[in-house]
């Protein structure tokens, strides 16, 4: 079924969970992809592949190794292995985002899937297999796929300037909607098993050399693939600005969870009960709250900027404190046996004069943990 028509006049097909982009002439192509990969002139075809069976079992290739699984992928929609580049995810076609930006006679168009909140990681975080050493491959499904479509013709470094514009805009994307890394206290900059195709029109009378930020064809990549990201994060998975709004969501990348907090409130009120199904509901709610997302996201982001080395632990712990009086919950447990602030100042403060950053960063995180618990009301 063909569901867009490209500025350059290619046909965007959806086939056998698969979206399919046939050249209507003359392409060149930069891209990641393991079948046909790197710069090519001589391609007919890309082409962005499901490999999520539906019925919640893991993903299933059709060959033992990824290129050959692509290469039968290309043959069963008809193409030809030796001149089609394609990649694979585990989101659903149907979740595709088209979007297109112009300026001028140039055209830009991103074709994107995505999936982020099980395998998203920043770049630089611990990897998880050697492939020099040959060890087994082991990666989580969760990936953002794009295929970037220019109008124009461009120079092979110009196709390269635009892949990295390209990524640089996944990248920010991601950043706005504050995305987690599985991997590490950080935002994530995308997922594991990315992929990027990049085409532009070989047939243009138009050929640009330059896809930075300073030039309206970078602009165009990135308000083209920050949408198209967005777009995609949220049909997919519902990702969006709204899903967000939620304490958990700010701090999770950073171990605090429904889970740890529920572990920590059992240890500091032994003596008295609270169903789990009743903390969950008072914490989902209290989550909601503007002025308690406002202070904890601010809270988050002094401990991104100590992590960064931005500010110094003296600086962010004190500051950290002014936001946690912020955040003081109503004291409807008070002489009941709550841990009382005095108490936590005092057990805190010998960490705070070790001046070491990852004391500090373990202490801020124990306190917003407990000012979160203070919230949970027992009758």
């Amino acid at each position: 079924m063909q569901i867009d028509t490209l500025p350059a006049g290619d046909p965007v097909h959806r086939d056998q969970k698969c979206i399919v982009v046939p050249f209507a002439g003359k392409r060149r192509v930069l891209s990641t992809c393991q079948l046909n990969g790197g710069y090519q002139e001589g391609l007919t075809a890309v082409f962005n592949n499901d490999v999520d069976p539906g019925d919640g079992t893991k993903c299933r290739l059709l060959a033992p190794s990824y290129e050959e699984h692509l290469a039968l992928t290309a043959e069963m929609l008809g193409l030809d292995r030796h001149t089609a580049a394609g990649m694979s995810t585990a989101a659903s076609m149907d979740n595709a985002a088209i979007r297109t930006e112009r300026f001028g006679s140039t055209a830009v168009t991103a074709v994107v899937t995505a999936g982020i909140e099980v395998n998203g990681g920043r770049v630089g975080d611990p990897a998880s297999w050697d492939e020099a050493a040959e060890q087994e491959a082991s990666v989580k499904a969760g990936t953002i796929n794009i295929m970037l479509f220019i109008s124009t013709d461009m120079s092979p470094g110009g196709l390269a300037r635009a892949m990295v514009t390209c990524t640089e805009a996944k990248a920010a994307a991601l950043q706005e909607l504050l995305v987690s890394s599985r991997y590490s206290m950080g935002i994530a900059t995308g997922s594991g098993t990315d992929s990027t195709i990049v085409v532009c029109n070989a047939e243009s009378p138009v050929c640009l050399n330059n896809a930075g930020k300073h030039c309206k064809l970078g602009e165009l990549i990135g308000k083209a693939v920050k949408a198209a990201v967005k777009e995609a994060l949220y049909l997919q998975t519902g990702l969006s600005p709204e899903k967000q709004h939620h304490i958990l969501r700010r701090t999770d990348r950073l171990g605090i969870t429904e889970e740890s907090l529920w572990e920590d409130f059992l240890k500091q009120n032994q003596e008295r009960s609270i169903r789990r199904e009743d903390f969950a509901e008072q914490m989902y709610k209290i989550g909601q709250r503007d002025e308690l997302v406002a202070a904890v996201s601010l809270y988050v982001h002094l401990l991104d900027q100590l992590l960064w080395g931005m500010l110094s632990p003296q600086e962010a712990y004190g500051m950290g404190q002014k936001i946690l009086e912020m955040m003081m919950p109503e004291r409807k447990n008070a002489g009941r046996g709550e841990p009382s602030e005095e108490r936590e100042t005092e057990e805190d403060a010998g960490a705070v004069g070790i001046r070491e950053k990852e004391q500090v960063l373990t202490v801020m995180i124990q306190q917003l943990k407990r000012r979160l618990n203070g919230f949970i009301s027992i009758k």
